[in-house]
């Protein structure tokens, strides 16, 4: 099964340039993120044919929000992390698949001066905890997603500039640090150890993508158990219509 993730940075944005964001990677799943939008709002997008389709709005209109799509009916759909200080924000969609979990995640980003980093930290935290839960009885998790975390220098072309910047900030990177340790794996970086210039999100200033000034910032993870059959994890910089490009990765349905 292959599972697409991508911030679309608006789907009726994306939609208007004439892309159709479930379509531009071939894929089984896709997992969009910063949709904006409620289905209502997105006309023929919330309910594609041949798509099954999940939302997760924001409150806030206009704000955060995510949506999967998939070709097979999941055998289960769970929306939030059950925890209203984030369900709120529309940040965390789940589809089971038999005995895999798909979680399509937003991740907050902790903003200048780290003014919202406690929320991050907190929000890091509680996923953690419902990833433990959803694999109670031998089940698998896969993590895709804007994670707004560059973990290490090789993530992003301008490490030392960038060292008090949001998503490289030593306690989000602390936090990667601490997810991965506890078995979870980012299987492109497993597939690619020194590969630099793989790059998912990159500024709309000064031109950055044309000179791939980016950032590694959208995941596939995989907990322990999952890793040895999880595969083929890419990133798809030719993609355009946001500011960031799709990843995507081939696991076991």
């Amino acid at each position: 099964m292959r599972v697409m993730s991508w911030n679309v940075n608006g789907i009726r944005a994306v939609l208007g340039k004439g892309i159709v964001p479930w379509e531009v990677v071939p894929c089984d799943v896709a997992c969009l993120q910063e949709v904006k939008s409620r289905p209502e709002q997105a006309g023929a997008a919330a309910d594609p044919l041949g798509w099954q389709v999940a939302w997760h709005s924001a409150q806030r209109p206009g704000y955060s929000s995510v949506a999967c799509f998939s070709r097979e009916r999941p055998d289960e759909v769970r929306t939030g992390l059950g925890d209203e200080r984030f369900d709120c924000e529309g940040r965390v969609l789940s589809l089971r698949f038999g005995s895999l979990w798909v979680i399509n995640a937003y991740f907050p980003n902790a903003q200048d001066f780290g003014r919202r980093l406690d929320y991050k930290l907190a929000f890091c935290a509680a996923m953690e905890g419902f990833l433990a839960d959803l694999r109670r009885g031998g089940r698998h998790t896969l993590l895709v997603g804007d994670y707004n975390i560059a973990h290490q220098p090789i993530d992003l072309a301008r490490p030392r500039e960038n060292e008090q910047s949001p998503g490289y900030l030593p306690e989000e990177r602390a936090w990667m640090t601490r997810y991965l340790g506890l078995g979870h794996r980012d299987v492109f970086r497993d597939e690619h150890p020194d590969l630099e210039g793989a790059y998912s999100w990159w500024s709309y200033r000064g031109g950055a993508r044309g000179r791939n000034v980016g950032w590694r910032i959208d995941l596939t993870t995989v907990d322990a158990g999952l890793r040895g059959r999880a595969h083929d994890a890419a990133i798809h910089p030719e993609v355009l219509g946001s500011d960031h490009c799709p990843v995507s990765i081939e696991v076991p349905a």
